[in-house]
Formats: C-alpha cells, sequence, structure tokens
C-alpha cells in the first residue's frame, strides 16, 4: 500500500473503520445472543470468549502488525487502545443519558465490582512497565515472562470478578445506593429473542471475518499513510488507529447506557482494557522476539497515562460526584483534561 496515494490511504482506512463500527455492534448483538442461550457468561471461558469477541480488531492488528514486523504499531495501539476506550467513559457520561436530574456515569454505575475490575487493570499495566525493563534475550519457546504473567493475572482477575458478581462480603454485595439495578456482568443489552442460535453463529462468524480483514486493512493503510505524512507510529497507533478501533465500544456503550446498563457498559470498558494487554504474548509467540523489552519512552509513557485515566475513573467509583460540569461528571471532565495533556506530552516526545 505504500505505493497508493495518500486520498486513496485515508479512503480505505475510512472505509476500514466503518466496517468495523458496523460488524463490531453485530458482534456485540449476537454475542449477547449466544451468551443468553449458551450461558457463557456464567463460566470463565466464556468470560474469555466475550473479552475476544469485542476485541477483534485490536487482535487483527496486532497479527497483522506482529506479522509484518511492526511492533511499533502493534504496541502503540494496544497501550494507547487502552488510554483511548477509557476516554471512551466519558462521551458515554457526556452523550448517554441527558436531561435534567441525571446523575454522572460514575455516580449511576458505582460498585466494588467495578472498582475491582479497575484495580485489574491497574494491576496488568504494571507488569506491562516492569516487563519493560527485562532483558531482551530473555525467551524461551517464543515467550518471555512478563508476558505469561500478564496472561496468567488477566485470568486471575476474570475468577475475582466472576466470584465478586456473585458475593461479597459486604452490605448490598458492594452495590452502591441509588446505582444501576442491572444485573453485573459483560452483557451489554437485552439480546434479541427472536434471533435464533445458528443464525447468531452465522452473523458471528461472518461480522468477526470481516472485523479481522478490516483490521488488517486498517493496520497496512494506516501505517502506509502516517509514513507519508510523517506521523510516527506510536503517535498513529494511539490516536486514529486507537480511536477507529473503539468505535464498536462507543455505538453499543451508548447504546448500553440510554437503555440503563450503566455498570455493564463500564464493566466491557474495563474488561476490554484488562484483555488488551494479554494480546503481548500473542505478538511475541508470532514475532519469536521479547516486544516488551522493546518499548519505547513513548510506550511507557502511554502505559502511565492509562494507569492515570484508569486511577481517575477508580477514585470517581468510590466518591461518586453528583454535579455534572459541561454535561459529565467531575471524573470524566478530569479524564478528557488529562488525556488531551497527556496527547501533547506525547507529540513532544515523539517529536524528539
Amino acid at each position: 500500500m505504500n505505493t497508493l496515494p495518500l486520498w486513496l490511504l485515508v479512503l480505505i482506512f475510512v472505509a476500514g473503520a466503518a466496517v468495523i463500527w458496523v460488524a463490531g455492534i453485530q458482534l456485540s448483538k449476537t454475542t449477547d445472543v449466544l451468551d443468553k442461550r449458551l450461558h457463557l457468561g456464567s463460566a470463565l471461558g466464556g468470560l474469555i470468549v466475550l473479552a475476544v469477541a469485542t476485541n477483534l480488531p485490536e487482535i487483527a492488528i496486532t497479527v497483522s502488525a506482529a506479522l509484518s514486523g511492526n511492533i511499533e504499531v502493534a504496541t502503540g495501539n494496544i497501550l494507547g487502545g487502552i488510554a483511548m476506550q477509557t476516554v471512551v467513559l466519558a462521551v458515554l457520561d457526556l452523550f448517554g443519558r441527558r436531561g435534567k436530574g441525571v446523575r454522572p456515569l460514575t455516580y449511576r454505575a458505582a460498585s466494588l465490582t467495578l472498582v475491582l475490575e479497575a484495580v485489574v487493570v491497574v494491576a496488568v499495566l504494571s507488569v506491562v512497565v516492569a516487563g519493560s525493563q527485562l532483558p531482551a534475550g530473555l525467551v524461551f519457546a517464543r515467550v518471555t515472562p512478563d508476558v505469561l504473567v500478564i496472561a496468567a493475572l488477566w485470568i486471575v482477575g476474570l475468577m475475582l470478578v466472576q466470584r465478586s458478581g456473585s458475593h461479597l462480603p459486604w452490605h448490598e454485595d458492594g452495590a452502591a445506593p441509588d446505582s444501576s439495578p442491572h444485573p453485573r456482568g459483560h452483557r451489554r443489552h437485552t439480546p434479541d429473542k427472536k434471533m435464533s442460535v445458528t443464525k447468531a453463529a452465522i452473523v458471528f462468524a461472518v461480522s468477526a471475518l470481516a472485523t479481522l480483514v478490516a483490521g488488517v486493512v486498517l493496520e497496512r493503510a494506516g501505517d502506509a499513510a502516517s509514513s507519508q505524512i510523517g506521523l510516527s507510529g506510536v503517535l498513529f497507533g494511539a490516536t486514529f488507529l486507537a480511536l477507529a478501533t473503539s468505535l464498536p465500544e462507543i455505538s453499543t456503550g451508548l447504546q448500553a447506557v440510554k437503555q440503563g446498563d450503566d455498570n455493564l457498559a463500564m464493566s466491557d470498558i474495563f474488561g476490554g482494557n484488562a484483555f488488551l494487554p494479554v494480546l503481548f504474548l500473542v505478538a511475541t509467540i508470532i514475532s519469536g522476539a521479547s516486544v516488551l523489552s522493546h518499548a519505547n519512552s513513548s510506550d511507557i509513557y502511554l502505559t502511565a497515562l492509562a494507569v492515570l485515566l484508569t486511577l481517575i475513573y477508580i477514585v470517581g467509583l468510590i466518591f461518586r460526584p453528583s454535579r455534572r460540569i459541561l454535561g459529565m461528571g467531575v471524573d470524566s471532565l478530569t479524564v478528557v483534561v488529562v488525556y488531551a495533556v497527556g496527547i501533547l506530552g506525547l507529540l513532544s516526545i515523539t517529536s524528539g
């Protein structure tokens, strides 16, 4: 694609993003049907399947980048994607439910389970930072200790979250007063009762294939376009590519919040953010090299930014601010400001 003109590359990138938007919505709907009919969400394996399904764009981009040796884009997309998807919560807070007397998102969705999910994100990202300091030669059977610890920590986190969803030794199992009454989990909305399991499976498979192809196209077209305009791979992966792959979360998240599934929308974002670093295991196996040991200052910067944004929402879930400023909660507004300043800092790092 490096030989194509810039305008055509931009057109291809936009078309790929549109495919991911549409296919992502269908993936969410059919996953809900399969989850309900096959009781996937009631088992740890089901939570893993749901996490993979909702992050197919990132999986496709990571695999494509690793195969082409473009680890910089894959790393930037994963770490920048976590920061971007955290900002999606601010978008849901701003546009999800509006009107007089409507409380901010974290006030409505507050629960100890969501705090636990956010803590898992912080824990996984802490291992990412630690892994970046390990020697590059620490590779055995095409894996490194850091990515194995990340995968194990994610699975343990899922087990703890699943357990907290059924019982916590706290008043009302950790649910805050006046919070969303919907059950905790990773399902975004009420599934289509008319859709059969067979139809859902077919639509899911087609949507998954379309998402995987579109993800590869996004990575290749975006990388070529960013090279032509002189944009670094890290900055491109952390901004434009991360935004494109977050489109399904924005669309289905808005739908969930408007239907009152506030805690489920937040749970899906935190669950996806905890899963994304697991893709470093995939990238390491494909490339056969230590991915995190090659992380540069921009990657560590993005990791720190993602941790900070997550911590802001942890504080918001605990203190539950009731005031809305500029249409969103104080925590969401803080996240938007911190992210904007963070991107300016990333620009200064990538520019020299």
